[in-house]
């Protein structure tokens, strides 16, 4: 990993450097997911299953879209030789109970002149579910974006994901999604699928929300459907921060610098130090581990484009450093983890102390690894049962609670020169 000293030219330099990752910069792809996305909107199901057949090899139409209850159970037999079942079971309660204590709550708040002011709850109605299929299938994604919609109480949680060549959907995925509670199953995916979510056609219902990872041409199709409804982020390549001193371990800082690395050639690694020995020992060892691990040419890759070993004067510097990228993950592997948490303002997931690693929150946790990234931790948060409720505010007041304060309205109103809302309270008090 290359290693360079921390100053304000180079953070700058890593900042736009960190950017280019950013799905909004591939505007190539943009016409091409916009086609296909007014094509579903216009011609429904035949679009999609065109598109189906094109992208993904298979033959796919009204009568086989659904996965059947006899795939699910299918699925249960292969997972379970491996007993993986039982792991994905146990990840998806810790999950459950996380997001349980994230729920919020209705109320109302009466007050003896007769007014009511509050706040209603309400779960979305419907949310569409996006999971990538093939090699990038992975079940701890589908627990995360369905466990927090079953537990804001959505009443219809609907998935899409692509088809093998064969017809049939990898058995992981179908797994995870029975456990986490989902409620129908769709084999469609790419760019198709989201606008089929968006719009809905003759087989797929119109959702509220889509959430969920996908490649640039899902990432762009949530883009361009956004504001038909609702989606959670428009999520740029995974991203690790390691904010270490020179009492952590270089042998389980290159593990975890690297268990992001793998994701993908655009995946960013960062450790940020005050120790030069730390640096230089965390540097072999990521050498040793890539030389052993299977992915060593996506690890490689990755490193060679978004890796940096950043050497600070001091732990505020490396603080402001990490603050300003905003990392998805940040683990914190200092003398006082918690002391140095306190002074982190932006970071979509924070991992404290060495025996807390990324993957640790990926799978098992149960905090929800759907993260901001690039940057976007600065304004965004991850995805929480938040997400999949909606508020409404109450108003009642009585001819008491009104009449103190009609004529303050009135005036208000007059000011903007709106002279109905004026009239809207005045003809409450005229004389009979």
């Amino acid at each position: 990993m290359r290693t360079i000293r921390l100053t304000e030219e180079t953070k700058k330099n890593l900042l736009n450097d960190l950017l280019k990752r950013s799905p909004n910069n591939y505007d190539e792809y943009a016409d091409t997911v916009n086609e296909i996305v007014n094509n579903v909107k216009v011609n429904g199901d035949a679009a999609l299953f065109e598109y189906t057949k094109k992208f993904d090899k298979a033959d796919i139409n009204k009568d086989n879209l659904i996965v059947t209850k006899e795939e699910i159970e299918e699925a249960y037999a292969i997972v379970g030789e491996d007993g993986l079942v039982d792991i994905i079971k146990m990840a998806a309660e810790n999950i459950r109970v996380f997001h349980e204590k994230q729920r919020q709550y209705s109320w109302f708040d009466s007050k003896p002149d007769g007014s009511i002011l509050g706040q209603r709850v309400t779960p979305l109605y419907r949310a569409g579910v996006y999971v990538p299929g093939g090699k990038a299938a992975y079940p701890s994604s589908v627990l995360m974006n369905i466990i927090p919609a079953k537990v804001a109480g959505v009443p219809n949680i609907v998935m899409v994901t692509p088809p093998g060549a064969d017809g049939k959907v990898n058995p992981g995925t179908l797994v995870a999604a029975d456990i986490a509670g989902v409620d129908v199953i769709y084999k469609v995916g790419g760019a198709q699928a989201i606008a089929a979510l968006a719009y809905g056609t003759e087989s797929i219902p119109k959702v509220d929300k889509i959430v969920g990872p996908g490649n640039i041409y899902v990432a762009l199709a949530k883009k361009a459907v956004y504001g038909f409804v609702s989606i959670d982020s428009i999520a740029g390549p995974s991203e690790i921060l390691v904010l270490a001193d020179e009492t952590a371990n270089p042998r389980y800082v290159a593990a975890d610098l690297l268990s992001q690395a793998e994701h993908d050639e655009l995946a960013s690694a960062i450790l940020i130090t005050t120790s030069e020995e730390l640096a230089e020992k965390v540097s072999v060892q990521v050498d040793k581990f890539v030389s052993e691990l299977s992915r060593k040419e996506i690890l490689q890759k990755s490193l060679d484009n978004y890796g940096y070993i950043l050497i600070a004067e001091n732990m505020e510097d490396a603080i402001d450093a990490a603050n300003e990228i905003a990392s998805e993950h940040l683990e914190i592997v200092t003398k006082d983890p918690f002391n140095t948490m306190t002074k982190i303002r932006n970071a979509g997931a924070m991992f404290l102390g060495e025996y807390s690693s990324e993957p640790l929150g990926d799978y098992f946790a149960g905090p929800n690894h759907v993260l901001p990234t690039n940057g976007t931790a600065k304004f965004f948060s991850p995805l929480s049962v938040d997400d999949f409720i909606k508020k409404s505010s109450i108003i009642s007041y009585s001819r008491e609670a009104l009449e103190p304060i009609h004529k303050d309205i009135i005036k208000f109103a007059e000011a903007e020169r709106l002279t109905a809302h004026a009239n809207s309270i005045k003809v409450r008090f005229d004389k009979e």
